[in-house]
């Protein structure tokens, strides 16, 4: 099954297209699956929780089996810190890779949670790499888990998850994966990755909208984490033993979102999954970059690590280049950018993913267009500090 663009109609009501890494822009089906209130208790609900639970373990293959899903009340940063709160023992160090702000923010988890922890920061978009790993592991052995993030938004970079996690099972390390932007899209084969848990939310490649995330994990390492977790509410080991148990969660879940995913994951299905659901972003990507660029201007990061969820765009070095018009006037005409979060240039980002396909991507380049020559802007090209910067991840 493939992309039928001819389903992919405009939002409804005039409102923009999201071309941020989540909330995104989702169907009018998906919106209209809450439209019904659910009880929380009521049998009816506890088979939507069933049912959404084993939907998800079917997008990781053969080695399902192994693994359970925990859904978790609140944003993705909820089940991050669910995650290392529950799975990491409280005399357990964490080696954080870093190279942009989720990874960083993991790193500051670590510290509300008093737990041992080892921040490794590639800086905004140098990607962590495998020998690198193996080198601190071998130097620091009271390190238990290894900390990847799969895509990291803050620079639209696809990190190097197979690798990573190779070079931690290697020196008898387990895997944690934060894979909020990415799962659903691009490929994370639990038989290779082999990860003690992952986590992702339902506002991303799914096309939710927002108010839980996932925790996906070994069985044997869901019971085994019974007793580490620093907090009620976000202890996963209770919240799976409470749904094994009764069918429901522990406290008010969001079940009007859990309807709304349902019906997300009947179009991620329909869509051809996480293959099908990958190649329409990779699509958009494709077309965003070729054309963005045609008109001058420059992505951070070079084609190889370029991923299918958002990509980053220098601002130009031209005077008459102001961001917070150029970002009023691109809202103006329909489309929600979102601002850089690089510390050494200026940059923002155009996300890939949610409602839209290639032809929407080619309206968001004209808009962009469009808007240089209204602010009288003679050239999108980057300042040479830009360039520079992207030299070294070249190197």
């Amino acid at each position: 099954m493939g992309t039928d663009t001819a389903k992919m109609n405009s939002p409804k009501f005039g409102a923009p297209y999201l071309l941020t890494p989540g909330p995104l822009t989702t169907s009018y089906e998906v919106k209209e699956a809450m439209l019904r209130d659910w009880g929380s208790w009521d049998d009816d609900f506890r088979a939507m929780t069933r049912k959404m639970r084993t939907r998800l373990l079917a997008l990781l293959g053969a080695e399902r089996a192994e693994y359970d899903c925990v859904p978790i009340q609140g944003s993705g940063s909820y089940c991050v810190e669910a995650m290392l709160g529950s799975f990491v023992p409280k005399d357990g160090k964490v080696l954080v890779l870093a190279n942009g702000a989720y990874g960083l923010r993991a790193a500051r988890t670590m510290e509300y949670l008093g737990r041992g922890f080892l921040l490794i920061d590639k800086g905004d978009y140098l990607p962590p790499r495998g020998d690198e790993v193996t080198a601190i592991l071998e130097q620091d052995q009271d390190i238990t888990h290894v900390l990847i993030i799969h895509c990291e938004t803050s620079s639209g970079i696809l990190n190097p998850v197979e690798e990573l996690a190779e070079a931690a099972h290697a020196a008898g390390r387990k895997v944690l994966v934060d894979s909020m932007s990415a799962f659903g899209a691009v490929p994370l084969d639990a038989s290779r990755v082999k990860y003690t848990a992952m986590v992702s939310s339902a506002n991303k490649c799914i096309e939710g909208v927002p108010g839980f995330g996932f925790v996906i994990a070994r069985k044997d390492e869901i019971e085994a984490a019974k007793g580490n977790s620093h907090s009620l509410s976000l202890d996963v080991h209770a919240q799976w033993a409470t749904m094994e148990k009764t069918g429901q969660w522990r406290f008010t879940p969001p079940t009007h979102v859990v309807a709304a995913f349902l019906k997300a994951l009947d179009a991620h299905h329909e869509e051809g999954g996480v293959a099908g659901r990958g190649a329409r972003y990779t699509r958009n990507r494709d077309v965003l970059v070729e054309g963005m660029r045609g008109i001058g201007f420059e992505t951070l990061l070079a084609d190889r690590w370029l991923s299918p969820v958002i990509v980053t765009f220098f601002c130009p070095a031209d005077p008459k280049f102001e961001f917070s018009r150029f970002y009023e006037s691109m809202k103006d005409k329909g489309f929600i950018i979102y601002p850089g979060k690089l510390t050494v240039v200026d940059s923002f980002r155009v996300g890939c993913i949610g409602q839209m396909d290639e032809d929407v991507m080619r309206q968001v380049v004209t808009a962009a267009n469009q808007t240089l020559d209204e602010m009288g802007v003679a050239t999108a090209a980057p300042p040479q500090a830009a360039l520079d910067e992207r030299k070294k991840l070249a190197a």
